[in-house]
């Protein structure tokens, strides 16, 4: 590894360099005058040294206010600092534009911990880990300031636009890199893919380097799906693959890879195997909870769809550390670690065509050049956080959702990546909706503006997902209209919602609602409704105080605070006596709902609320051959570079199968092993 570059050093080493640029969103005020800061390609040597050179030789710093940004989860984040020659005296946040009840609270404790400890050497705020981060790197701006060092902010990677998503390639100059490390295997994200695939080499010895932009490992996705494991065996349960593979390629409309799809089919039981031997030993001991059978069978009946989902869901319930970090610990008990903070910029090729590494950036703005002797495997996560992406490649899903439980980091950045370097996208969406996203009367569907965040939209939902709104009630327009059968996988009310007014509905239930769930039994995730004892209770009560959802003695009333006009009022209310009409014949005449998820909607009180989409991640991906090797437009592998999680391709098409609960992240594991197996030849 070469010897790191001080910041002076660093600003040689760049000064005068395309894309380059001082920190003019920086500004500083020491004796009510400018701090001597550059600009641009004006950030020469002489400059550094002189404003070094400002520093007063009594006291630590030159007394002033200061200031510094940062991008945190859906803002930027300003800190503002005074100081005297011995200390900070003052610290002023503006987290406004952070998630509320997070980001948002955070401030107050970020500010107080800055002040005290004299230093950016502080805890951040538990749930409010990007915020923090982003805190301590502008704070560090001003202390940088106050210390009289120049301070700059790099401009590495095209963003994109609403005309161009994809940009360009950055170019990064040769001065401008700070350190190069060498590996033989590199993994970029520390998600559920990069993390079970750095425990897997670490298990096997291999050499590795794992990087994540973010200061933590991402969140866990503790269910996933396995075929014909250990614990079905247990059970005494199996799968017809030969009817799974065909189901998934029928849900895809024949999109898909069907040799990617058999990885995970024949593979996934090992994967599982590889998990359980961490989760299930000392000192975590976590028991998994299988579920296949009666329990994730969708009820029979004349009127029912043949649907055919023959998953099998594994879940370590009540684990107290998350299966990612779990995983973090057991790399670092074998002599690894995770670079945070750490961003990828670009992939690099050789003359032959094959990837040789990448360039990262650290959040100081150094460039990295890390060398990866046998490949790359990009575990980024998708697109839902890029309003650029997201309205480009998939406008129908965009337009018909209102919130989003998606991290605002998975912006593209891999599979932007991977493009550039010559990797083929997917041709069609594949967006993971849930018809969860809980909404105030008048709210369309679609991005809202926003100008504190990336792209400068948002969706305009503040509940990341309400889990009943899956539940087949009774679910009309704005007009007041009936429009869909409910009973439906998670996706299908929401596209449905596509041709209505606002691309929005309301969904109706009476006081017997709980009653009403357990006969319904629907499967997957949606089962917490039944099975969690007081989550609905308890969200309806909080909903109802948020003024998100209605509850009413009366229909009329109910309509009324659902904000149906005159016409829609009275359409509203013939549209709920049809449906107790259609409830006592036991027959759904008009869409054609299997009869045991009717339900009748005359005992008050009556509750209503307005949902379109949530949106949790996007699947459509990087086409990867079944050993998880990139492919390029003509579909030959790219040598050196490989993709497991969100950001791979080939396998999902037009939406995700809700009802197979855990397919993508079972997938997601099975090809970080794969990935992992392929570029350390275990075999």
């Amino acid at each position: 590894m070469s010897e790191r570059l001080t910041r002076r050093n660093f600003l040689r080493g760049v000064a005068g360099v395309v894309g380059v640029a001082a920190v003019n969103s920086l500004t500083g005020c020491a004796n009510n005058e400018p701090q001597a800061t550059s600009a641009a390609a004006e950030s020469t040597t002489a400059a550094a040294e002189t404003t070094a050179a400002a520093a007063a030789p009594s006291g630590k710093y030159i007394p002033g206010t200061y200031t510094g940004t940062a991008d945190g989860i859906h803002s930027t984040i300003t800190v503002t600092m005074t100081f005297d020659e011995e200390k900070v005296t003052d610290v002023v946040l503006d987290v406004s534009g952070e998630t509320p009840g997070y980001g948002q609270d955070a401030g107050d404790a970020l500010r107080e911990a800055l002040l005290s400890a004299q230093s950016t050497e502080i805890d951040g705020v538990s749930g409010s880990t990007i915020t923090s981060q982003a805190v301590i790197v502008a704070a560090d701006k001003c202390f940088a300031q106050a210390r009289g060092e120049a301070v700059i902010d790099v401009v590495t990677v095209d963003k994109g636009s609403e005309e161009d998503w994809l940009g360009t390639e950055p170019v990064i100059d040769e001065a401008s890199i700070a350190e190069t490390w060498d590996t033989d295997i590199l993994i970029v994200g520390a998600g559920n893919g990069g993390m079970c695939a750095a425990a897997y080499a670490a298990q096997n010895g291999l050499e590795f380097r794992i990087i994540e932009q973010n200061p933590v490992v991402q969140d866990t996705r503790h269910w996933y799906g396995a075929i014909d494991s250990s614990e079905s065996k247990k059970a005494g349960v199996t799968v017809n693959r030969k009817k799974l593979l065909a189901e998934i390629s029928r849900y895809a409309s024949g999109k898909c890879d069907q040799k990617v799809v058999n990885t995970w089919i024949n593979e996934s039981a090992a994967m599982h195997d590889f998990v359980a031997g961490i989760l299930e030993s000392d000192p975590y001991n976590y028991t998994c909870v299988f579920t296949a059978g009666e329990e994730a069978r969708w009820p029979e009946s004349e009127d029912s769809p043949d649907y055919m989902f023959p998953e099998q869901e594994h879940t370590y319930h009540g684990s107290e550390i998350p299966r990612n970090e779990v995983f973090q610990q057991y790399i670092e008990g074998l002599g690894y670690s995770i670079d945070f903070n750490t961003s990828l910029v670009k992939l690099e090729k050789d003359g032959n065509g094959r990837v040789t590494g990448i360039i990262a950036q650290k959040s100081s703005g150094e460039f990295v050049r890390i060398n990866a002797a046998k490949g790359v495997l990009l575990a980024c996560g998708g697109y839902p956080g890029n309003p650029y992406m997201m309205e480009a490649l998939d406008p129908l899903g965009t337009s018909v959702t209102t919130a989003c439980s998606f991290s605002p980091s998975d912006q593209g950045m891999g599979i932007r990546a991977a493009m550039w370097a010559g990797a083929a996208l997917d041709k069609e969406a594949a967006p993971m909706l849930f018809d969860r996203g809980l909404v105030a009367p008048g709210v369309d569907g679609g991005y809202a503006e926003s100008p504190t965040s990336f792209g400068g939209k948002a969706f305009p939902g503040t509940v990341k997902q309400y889990n009943p709104g899956t539940q087949p009630f009774l679910k009309v327009n704005r007009r007041g209209q009936r429009f869909t059968n409910e009973s439906s996988p998670y996706n299908d009310t929401s596209y449905a919602a596509g041709n209505q007014p606002g691309r929005v509905y309301a969904q109706i239930h009476d006081a017997n609602y709980m009653e009403d769930i357990q006969r319904f039994h629907t499967i997957g995730c949606s089962a917490m409704a039944r099975n969690v004892p007081g989550m609905m209770e308890g969200q309806i009560a909080q909903y109802v105080e948020e003024g998100l959802i209605f509850e009413a003695d009366t229909l009329e009333e109910l309509a009324d605070k659902l904000g149906f006009d005159a016409d829609a009022k009275a359409t509203f209310l013939a549209t709920v006596e049809r449906y107790n009409e259609l409830y006592d014949k036991q027959s759904d005449d008009d869409f054609g709902k299997m009869a045991p998820r009717l339900s009748a909607i005359r005992q008050a009180p009556f509750y209503g609320c307005w949902l379109g989409a949530s949106l949790l991640t996007t699947e459509q991906g990087i086409a990867i051959n079944e050993n998880t090797q990139a492919l390029d437009e003509d579909r030959q592998p790219i040598e050196g570079l490989y993709i497991t999680g969100d950001m791979s391709g080939s396998f999902f098409a037009n939406n995700y199968p809700c009802l197979m609960p855990g397919i993508a992240c079972g997938r997601t594991l099975t090809f970080a092993i794969k990935a992992i197996k392929e570029m350390g030849r275990l075999g």
